[in-house]
This record gives structure tokens, sequence and C-alpha cells, in this order.
């Protein structure tokens, strides 16, 4: 079910946006928006493409450019910094395991129809789902 008081034509920009980019860097360079595999590369200069230093900027800035039309949601943290860190690491390995993380696999992996990345993204849903009711009902600490 949508939440018609939180969802705005600029949810449905961005979503439109995030397809055309790629989309453009997939025919621009052949390769697949996916952000773990982007950031990693990061850690080997050597490597690095411009494309790649580009793309993270994009991450960086964007939100500084929404501000210039609406306000920046608040953003609240209301868990423990080890329960933080645990969670990050638990996702850097899935994405290594999985061999690319969520934006990989589930929006260009999906577009493509590749079967590995539907696999992985049932994956990542389900386990996310287990994830959070185990969370919120059994353990009470999400």
């Amino acid at each position: 079910q949508i939440d018609w008081q939180v969802f705005t034509p600029i949810s449905l920009a961005g979503g439109l946006i995030i397809g055309v980019a790629t989309v453009i860097l997939l025919l621009g360079t052949g390769r697949i928006a996916g952000i773990s595999g982007i950031a990693a590369s990061l850690l080997n200069p050597k490597g690095l493409e411009l494309w790649q230093v580009l793309f993270i900027l994009g991450l960086i800035i964007s939100p500084l450019l929404y501000q210039l039309i609406a306000p920046l949601p608040a953003v609240q943290v209301t868990r423990s910094l080890p329960l933080l860190i645990g969670a990050g690491l638990l996702v850097g390995f899935g994405t290594r395991l999985g061999s690319g993380c969520t934006s990989g696999h589930g929006i260009c992996g999906n577009a493509r129809l590749s079967p590995r990345s539907m696999a992985a993204t049932a994956t990542f849903m389900g386990f996310g789902i287990a994830t959070v009711f185990i969370g919120r009902q059994v353990l009470d600490i999400i």
C-alpha cells in the first residue's frame, strides 16, 4: 500500500532519473551501475576511471541540489552504534558474497532479465523481510 501523504512527484522523478542514469551508463560504458562495486573501485586508485569518480560525486552532490528545491527530510538515528556497524558489515559481506548489491542486481540485473540477479534480489528481499520480522517481533531491537 502506498502512503499517498508521503509520495510526491519528486519520488517518481527520482526513480526515472535512476533508470535513465543506469541505461546511460550501460550504453555508454558497458558497465552496470552497482553502487558497491563502484564504491569499492575507490579503494584501488590505479584502476579508477573518471566515470566512477563522477558517479560517486553525483551521489554526494545530488542531495545538495535537491535541497535547492525542497528541504531535506529529517534523519533521526535511533539505534546503537554497534548495531549499525554490525548491520553495515553484514551488508558489505552480503554484497561480496552475492557478487553485487541491491542496485546492481535489483535495478540493472532485473532489467536485463538476468536469472542470477532475479535470484539475488529474491534472496535480498526474503532475508530483509525475515530480518525485520525477527528484529521487531522476536528480539525487539529494530
